[in-house]
């Protein structure tokens, strides 16, 4: 189990990140693909991924083993700087006795290939191999469905958003789902050892990822600024998330009509069908078939907690809505 503990100040540090993080869903996606449960949620994009992959993607298999520790500066915090270019670029900038810390730490449980010692000690050639791996990783196995990923994160980014307005700190806290139990001013996190993290007035980010599975993640290091990484539902349909990761024209082509733009206008911030249905004065089969029709054309994706829906436009529902507004949408 994990154990957070919280000061008064604390809990008003706590923030949500505003998108998926690169070198997390790297990570995460790395030690999902080499477990065996969660095959509904991931056993199609393995299927997908694993024959894709190049020897330069595999060389971080030894470093993100499906159990255990894994070194924390694999996933750096960077600044706030939202593009793989600058996380990586973190990353190879790893200083020296982050490096050697992080190494000893996990060549303590199990038994590390022998180029990391030249990593360890800091040599840059290494550093640079490691940064086109991850680069190269991202490009094989994730890239192809970035657009939905983030969308999924958003979409539970803004169901977080929700709960932190209804209930505060402590509602937002408690309501991540069953791995999470808040008995203040400690919060108790399914974890797969015991682990004890004391936030010290410093806050809290929490990180939602696509690929964290089964499990919520911390950093080892407790001195590292506080993240916790969790997993969000979702439910990829792989078919539709095509290897060039564009939207289906036949989906856009049906995408007409003043209603089902009033619907995409709707949920720019979120929306479940209920309110949906009562703001637009339409029925919720009506509300179900519109959605139907946005997701598909990639326009709005949908989270689904405890029996409720939210729909939430993704980015690119986001910009066809401004480019409609400025007046060069058609």
């Amino acid at each position: 189990m994990l154990r957070v503990h919280f000061t008064s100040e604390d809990l008003t540090r706590v923030r949500i990140a505003s998108g998926p993080d690169h070198l997390w869903e790297i990570s995460n996606s790395v030690q999902t693909l080499q477990r065996r449960d969660g095959a509904r949620e991931f056993g199609e994009w393995r299927r997908w991924a694993r024959p894709r992959l190049s020897e330069s993607s595999r060389l971080l298999s030894p470093l993100l083993p499906p159990h255990g520790n894994s070194p924390d500066f694999l996933t750096p915090s960077h600044g706030g700087g939202t593009t793989l270019e600058a996380a990586v670029d973190a990353l190879v900038r790893t200083p020296r006795p982050r490096l050697r810390a992080d190494l000893r730490r996990v060549a303590a449980s199990r038994r590390l290939p022998g180029w990391t010692e030249s990593l360890a000690g800091g040599d840059g050639v290494t550093l640079e191999r490691l940064g086109r791996a991850v680069q190269t990783y991202h490009l094989e196995a994730l890239a192809p469905f970035w657009r939905r990923v983030h969308a999924h994160v958003d979409a539970d980014r803004m169901l977080r958003v929700r709960s932190l307005m209804e209930g505060g700190t402590e509602g937002l806290l408690a309501g991540l789902g069953p791995q999470f139990r808040w008995r203040s001013p400690v919060w108790e996190v399914d974890y797969p050892v015991d682990h004890e993290l004391r936030l010290d007035g410093r806050g809290l980010t929490l990180q939602p990822s696509f690929f964290c599975w089964p499990t919520p993640i911390t950093l080892a290091d407790a001195e590292l600024p506080p993240v916790l990484v969790y997993p969000i539902d979702h439910d990829m349909d792989w078919t539709r998330a095509t290897a060039d990761g564009r939207t289906d024209d036949s989906a856009l082509g049906a995408l007409v009509g003043h209603t089902r733009a009033a619907v995409l206008k709707a949920v720019r911030t979120g929306a479940s069908t209920v309110e949906l249905a009562r703001r637009l004065d339409v029925t919720h089969p009506a509300v179900s078939q519109h959605m139907k029709v946005l997701r598909a054309a990639g326009l709005v994706t949908t989270v689904r907690r405890a029996g409720r829906s939210l729909h939430v436009a993704t980015a690119e529902g986001r910009a066809l809505l401004r480019s409609c507004e400025r007046g060069d949408g058609g």
